[in-house]
């Protein structure tokens, strides 16, 4: 048992689970991004139990949460008992109470506590439900701000290209993702996207120096472009998920588009829904990073998903500014912002990150996961072209030609070498990762674990993705 395990609070077994339960989510279930043959041919999983790195289906069958739930369970597992009393004991004194125009304990120390943790001046806190919810709200402040200012002429927004925000109307409005956005189009004007920090497709023998002056003197380009006084903020990432890991280049890059931003009157905005509460071996990723954003977007790490929370950091004076106007206050409302149980999830959450040093934990072992995952791409050389990120987030691109850095259709598409040989392997060797076609063309595999990882659970990590390789490659005839 290692250290994470022995102060958790471990289950042997799930409640009594009702049977056919996989029929009835066919049935009456609208599933996240859930393809049709999941609800008509494919079996469907029906997980019932978690303890620590690890949850467990209805079969009693141990799979490996290589991807934290959905880049969100910090905790992993066997902390859901200790984060329940604190719920449960926050909804036996005040189950709800809004947040408008009142406060609650919770909500209060919850928004000082993050407050402590985040860079700078950002001591401002909103709370939404989630991160598309917090980039929804954080439109809304940018625009107010400019407004209360008298640059009402500042409505754009720059993002950057395949970048993923949310998918309400606003948040879907910055994504970079074609695919996610093209059938819902027109979405908000005003968004315009910039080239990402991908560098696997940058030109051969280009220096991470000469890829960060080419991405900013784009960026200052495109301000230029569009007319400084028409763009509210620039919203980025620290480390993008959507694309597969994607780190910046060099430490210049950041602070290059802070200057930017500086030198133009623009906001900028680091949306840390991913990074955000340790995934990178800090609080934030804009710590690790080394840049200062004038509103973080956060969710969920924030209460480890145990409970759904998110929201906007903003600074002072964004805050100040908007107290101080025609309005009086930030226009804006959700009806379970800063609901209570959530933010004592949260707090609990954050008391345990901190008890157990969970941030320090990813900072620690990155060197290491970097180190087994590094093994494992040159195993597999013939199909993995690159192997990229940081802290706890990594991905492999995978491609079978090498010289053009792309998946070539013979002997087998992308798409059938995922669906028919790479899911079926990683279920068999019971691993849990995201696995996707990037807007490229390439299949990428992420691994995103629980932050309460040991080096033990890394060992095991990679021996899987050994196993699902092998198996995938074998079974396509690689």
């Amino acid at each position: 048992m290692n250290a994470f395990e022995e102060t958790a609070t471990v289950t042997d077994e799930a409640p009594d689970v009702p049977s056919g339960l996989a029929e009835l989510a066919k049935r009456h279930l609208v599933m996240n991004f859930t393809p049709a043959s999941k609800y008509r041919d494919d079996e469907l999983p029906v997980f019932v139990r978690g303890e620590h790195c690890s949850v467990f289906d209805e079969n009693g069958r141990r799979f490996f949460d290589g991807l934290a739930g959905l880049f969100c369970v910090q905790l992993g597992y066997t902390h859901g008992a200790e984060v329940g009393d604190a719920v449960r004991n926050q909804l036996a004194a005040l189950p709800y109470q809004t947040t408008w125009s009142v406060a609650h304990p919770p909500a209060a120390l919850l928004a000082a506590k993050i407050a402590e943790l985040a860079p700078g001046d950002l001591n401002r806190v909103f709370f939404a439900s989630g991160g598309g919810e917090s980039n929804e709200a954080a439109i809304k402040l940018a625009r107010q701000y400019h407004q209360t200012r008298g640059e009402g002429t500042r409505h754009k927004f720059i993002a950057r290209r395949v970048a993923y925000h949310g998918t309400s109307f606003g948040a879907m409005s910055l994504n970079g993702m074609t695919a996610v956005r093209s059938m819902f189009e027109p979405l908000m004007s005003g968004v315009r996207h910039t080239h990402n920090t991908k560098r696997y497709r940058r030109p051969e023998g280009e220096t991470p120096e000469q890829t960060t002056a080419f991405l900013l003197g784009e960026l200052e380009s495109l301000i230029v472009q569009e007319g400084p006084e028409t763009i509210a903020a620039i919203i980025m990432e620290p480390l993008q998920n959507a694309g597969g890991s994607l780190t910046p280049p060099t430490p210049e890059y950041f602070t290059g588009v802070r200057a930017l931003c500086d030198k133009y009157g623009i906001l900028m905005i680091a949306d840390e829904v991913i990074t955000g509460f340790g995934r990178l071996g800090e609080w934030f990723g804009s710590i690790h990073y080394g840049f200062q954003p004038d509103m973080i977007v956060f969710a969920k790490g924030i209460a480890s998903a145990y409970m759904p929370l998110g929201g906007i950091i903003a600074s002072d004076a964004i805050i100040e500014t908007i107290l101080d106007g025609p309005v009086g206050m930030f226009n804006h409302a959700l009806t379970y912002s800063g609901h209570p149980a959530a933010c004592a999830a949260a707090l609990k959450n954050l008391e345990i990150m901190e008890r157990e040093g969970v941030v320090e934990n990813v900072a620690e072992l990155s060197p290491y996961l970097g180190e087994k995952l590094g093994e494992v791409a040159k195993k597999h050389a013939k199909i993995v072209g690159d192997l990229r990120g940081d802290g706890f987030h990594r991905s492999f691109e995978l491609v079978t030609d090498h010289a053009g850095k792309r998946w070539a259709a013979e002997p087998i598409d992308a798409g059938d070498f995922v669906g028919e040989h790479l899911n079926p392997a990683l279920a068999e060797a019971g691993l849990i990762c995201r696995v996707a076609i990037d807007a490229e063309g390439n299949p990428l595999v992420q691994v995103s674990p629980p932050l309460v990882m040991t080096r033990g659970d890394i060992d095991e990590l990679a021996d899987l993705l050994n196993r699902a390789f092998g198996l995938a490659t074998a079974s396509a005839g690689l």
